[in-house]
């Protein structure tokens, strides 16, 4: 089955019409897209949007053998004209099978917002899953196997991809293509950062791909450390990292610490934000974590996790240091890097970035400093992906 993509943007397209954001800005050549509208082996369209036969026509494509259009979502604004010798577009009622004559069968798949998605199987066998913007599958059997190809906005959606990976429904080989893209994430390679720590990949309008072929699917990493300043937006960059997929343990190193109402706010914000498919641990026994099997791992931050080890260690008395604290703490760190490399979970780590700032006045400050420094640097040893956060913005040190 071959696909060809018209449009891979949102409803509005890329850039908006008059918007002056940054995003909008950057939003030139390939980086421009048109409304999402997929042409599937010439015969059928899904998504009908304005200057579609100019689109496929810039694509090498005619309209002229398509058998069926079919809408996925409400259109905004006046109605899009109909090109002479299309079929008049409809939708297929959620849950009802439509066969073409051309041989592809097509599903509709109820949404948990105004639309409709479409599963689609072509002659020879290959499955295609199509998603509106903003909509992800209102329940999901498991499926008898995983799709080729799936079609969504993973950008403002990253739940319906989880809940896609929760059933089976996406797989390892799947081929998971970004549409409905807008101005919510810089274009270029910040765009394709995002998407790959998601398993997923966008492509420029007018690409014809073959559903079902694999080269192309990213390989999600499997360790990422990702270290910044107070308040740098670290956390946030780690749990976008996952939010795509189902059943991630949140696994928290700092405690409720009774009575600080400061930190139960801070607690309280991180929670808020995390998807409610998350499951939360608070401890800093990070090896039987890293050791076992299960779902990814979150882990926020190594910072506390060091601050635990240096009160068990007693390595804040500086004669306790010296006769066995060093020794005991280097040991811990060991493990836990050691755990890190032979894991065989997915892993995003968040740390502190304290050695760029002023010079701490204590010994104890500065033994804590240059013990975070060296285990920041010996977990990034461990790790395929390491980012360092400033100021919101994720810059790449390795991968």
């Amino acid at each position: 089955m071959e696909l060809t993509l018209l449009g891979t943007g949102a409803p509005e397209g890329l850039p908006r019409p008059d918007c002056p954001c940054a995003a909008c800005a950057a939003a030139v050549g390939p980086d421009a897209r048109a409304a999402a509208a997929l042409l599937l082996d010439g015969a059928l369209l899904l998504d009908l949007t304005p200057g579609a036969a100019f689109a496929a026509a810039r694509a090498g494509r005619s309209l002229t053998g398509v058998r069926q259009v079919l809408l996925s979502h409400p259109h905004e604004g006046p109605p899009v004209e109909v090109p002479a010798g299309l079929p008049q577009p409809g939708r297929v009622p959620d849950g009802r099978e439509l066969t073409l004559l051309t041989g592809h069968r097509v599903r509709a798949v109820a949404l948990d917002a105004p639309g409709t998605g479409y599963a689609v199987t072509g002659p020879e066998g290959q499955r295609l899953l199509y998603l509106p913007p903003g909509g992800a599958p209102a329940g999901l059997e498991k499926p008898a196997e995983a799709y080729d190809m799936v079609l969504l906005d993973v950008v403002g959606r990253p739940d319906a991809l989880a809940k896609l990976r929760a059933t089976g429904a996406v797989g390892p080989t799947t081929d998971v293509v970004a549409v409905h893209l807008d101005h919510d994430v810089p274009p270029g390679p910040e765009l394709g950062r995002r998407l790959a720590a998601a398993g997923a990949r966008a492509v420029p309008d007018g690409v014809t791909l073959a559903v079902g072929a694999y080269e192309d699917v990213p390989d999600v990493p499997r360790r990422t450390l990702v270290l910044g300043g107070a308040r740098s937006g670290k956390s946030v960059e780690a749990e976008r990292r996952l939010e795509a997929f189902p059943d991630v343990l949140y696994v928290a190193t700092g405690g409720s610490r009774n009575g600080d109402t400061e930190w139960s706010a801070r607690v309280s914000a991180h929670r808020e934000r995390r998807p409610g498919s998350w499951h939360t641990v608070e401890t800093c026994d990070l090896v039987p974590l890293l050791q076992a099997e299960g779902p990814p791992l979150l882990i926020d931050c190594l910072s506390l996790w060091l601050t635990d080890a240096m009160d068990a260690a007693g390595a804040w008395d500086d004669a306790v240091w010296a006769e066995r604290g060093e020794k005991v703490l280097r040991e811990r760190v060991r493990e836990l890097t050691e755990a890190v490399r032979a894991t065989r979970r997915t892993v995003v780590a968040v740390s502190n970035e304290v050695g760029s700032g002023i010079v701490p006045s204590t010994a104890s400050g500065r033994r804590y400093r240059d013990e975070l420094g060296r285990l920041n640097a010996g977990f990034a040893d461990e790790c395929e992906h390491v980012l360092l956060v400033v100021a919101g913005q994720a810059v790449v040190l390795r991968g």
